[in-house]
């Protein structure tokens, strides 16, 4: 499998992987994701160069965001203060399920935040997803606290407020990476 920058035409195949998942998460008893996300939004994180795609041929098997860029509120300023890169969005194709693609995306992840010189790779998950959480655990991530106060990027209420991190470290995540380089990290003094 093979890992690249999504591009402005994945849009619509992100928008449906989301769609995909909410009811997946839906038929499990979860709420998570299912307000709509802004199209614009993601668009905005495309071009930024935040949005990755693992596609299997002409098949993409999952998507994950890794950005320099905190969701406003949650972490602390001294947890800001430590080079971090955050993960967001990460879905898997159903049809691709009970592979581990996601925990090897969330090891590319963290060989990628490594190499921009990030001590931690860090996100957010729905606050009412235990099952999920428990799958970040079970991933060498570990638990920060969860935080309930602010509003949701697409609005309403803040619901993914239960905050995990793990060191960025290099890894064997098996994937043929063809991503550009990450930019270096860039912190005050």
């Amino acid at each position: 499998m093979i890992i690249t920058a999504a591009e402005p035409d994945d849009v619509t195949k992100l928008l449906a992987f989301r769609e995909e998942a909410a009811a997946w998460l839906r038929g499990l008893g979860s709420d998570q994701w299912s307000r709509p996300y802004p199209a614009d939004k993601l668009v905005a994180t495309i071009t930024a160069g935040t949005v990755f795609m693992l596609r299997d041929g002409h098949t993409t098997a999952g998507t994950i965001t890794l950005t320099p860029d905190a969701e406003e509120g949650l972490w602390t300023d001294e947890e800001l203060a430590e080079p971090s890169m955050f993960v967001n969005k990460l879905t898997v194709a159903r049809e691709y399920a009970g592979q581990d693609l996601g925990g090897r995306l969330l090891d590319w992840a963290g060989d990628r935040a490594r190499r921009a010189g990030a001590q931690w790779v860090r996100l957010d998950a729905w606050t009412t997803n235990e099952g999920l959480q428990r799958y970040y655990l079970e991933h060498g991530f570990t638990y920060v606290r969860t935080v309930r106060e602010g509003a949701a990027v697409n609005g309403g209420p803040r619901v993914s407020g239960w905050l995990a991190q793990r060191a960025a470290r290099p890894a064997d995540h098996g994937f043929t990476d063809r991503t550009p380089a990450p930019t270096r990290l860039r912190f005050a003094a």
